[in-house]
């Protein structure tokens, strides 16, 4: 008890930024502090918690077994103070002019985003989105209640993090109605074809690709490295509407199922169910704990949820 009377909040802030960034000097720079001062609470904490907390290693700092072990417990801890601190703010959806941030994939947002906009001028007509794409932003700013929802396909995800499945999608070939291939469609010809490579994107900025490495690197790749088969790649692209636009010059492009469906009507291409097994996808709405009461959020997310609902 002693030790928690004595003990200063912003050490917790410190040791949540270090085990962040394993780094004293981003650490500081992450809380708009010195050096010297985040130093110095590092050599508090670890006076504290009779515990070294970092590690000086060949591959630089690296956090100890303790520490580790701390890092989701204090999380909690600084979620669950500013909840408490944060003013309660009242929403009306008619009224408001509120901006609402959404980290969102390009093939998330060509789905979703203009159902949304009709139930949004139903309901909202004055509530602004801004739109951003997943190498804008980082898992510390959804975190931090900067970005108010992030809609992707998501491998890990931090444990502090809210998230709602939105829907499972399948996959598609979407092909130019002249094609070759659709005079004999099978596995063997679809892979003889040219084909338009679809990254899936997260969070972070994406390294460019080379044919050699892409067949353990996408889910479509990824299937057919299961049963030994790789296709021919002529285009590389992280843009789903760009890959659906060159199948007019002849390449196959293989997408999330209602990504594809933008284009069924289109009087120049076809839609063929893929040759080969690929397993589904999910779609995920994340948002941090920093706005899970927020009546504003509250309503917004569960708006998202709806309209994806009715897709």
């Amino acid at each position: 008890m002693n030790h928690f009377r004595n003990l200063d909040l912003n050490l917790l802030v410190y040791l949540d930024a270090l085990l962040r960034e394993q780094n004293v000097t981003r650490a500081a720079e992450q809380l708009n502090i010195t050096q010297p001062a985040m130093s110095n609470g590092l050599k508090r904490l670890r006076a504290i918690l009779n515990d070294p907390i970092l590690v000086r290693t060949s591959d630089g700092m690296v956090a100890t077994e303790r520490a580790l072990a701390m890092q989701s417990q204090v999380q909690k801890i600084l979620y669950a103070v500013e909840e408490v601190i944060q003013p309660t703010r009242t929403f009306t959806a008619a009224s408001s002019d509120r901006v609402f941030r959404i980290m969102i994939s390009d093939y998330a947002a060509s789905t979703l985003m203009s159902p949304l906009l009709k139930a949004l001028r139903e309901q909202a007509p004055h509530v602004t989105i801004d739109l951003m794409t997943p190498s804008d932003v980082s898992f510390h700013d959804v975190e931090n209640g900067k970005v108010d929802i992030a809609i992707n396909r998501f491998d890990d995800l931090p444990q502090s993090f809210h998230q709602k499945l939105l829907w499972r999608d399948d996959f598609t070939c979407l092909v130019q109605k002249d094609h070759p291939l659709l005079a004999n469609y099978n596995l063997k010809n679809y892979l003889e074809a040219q084909h338009c490579w679809v990254s899936k994107t997260g969070f972070g900025v994406g390294i460019g690709m080379t044919p050699d490495a892409v067949q353990k690197l996408g889910w479509v790749d990824e299937a057919l490295a299961k049963i030994g088969k790789q296709r021919r790649i002529r285009v590389f692209t992280r843009n789903y509407h760009v890959a659906m636009h060159l199948t007019l010059e002849g390449l196959i492009a293989t997408l999330p199922t209602r990504a594809a469906k933008l284009y069924e009507n289109h009087p120049d291409m076809v839609l063929r169910e893929p040759p080969f097994a690929i397993p589904p996808i999910d779609l995920q709405m994340i948002w941090s704990p920093l706005l899970q009461h927020d009546e504003g959020h509250k309503w917004f997310r569960q708006l998202v949820a709806e309209v994806a609902a009715e897709l």
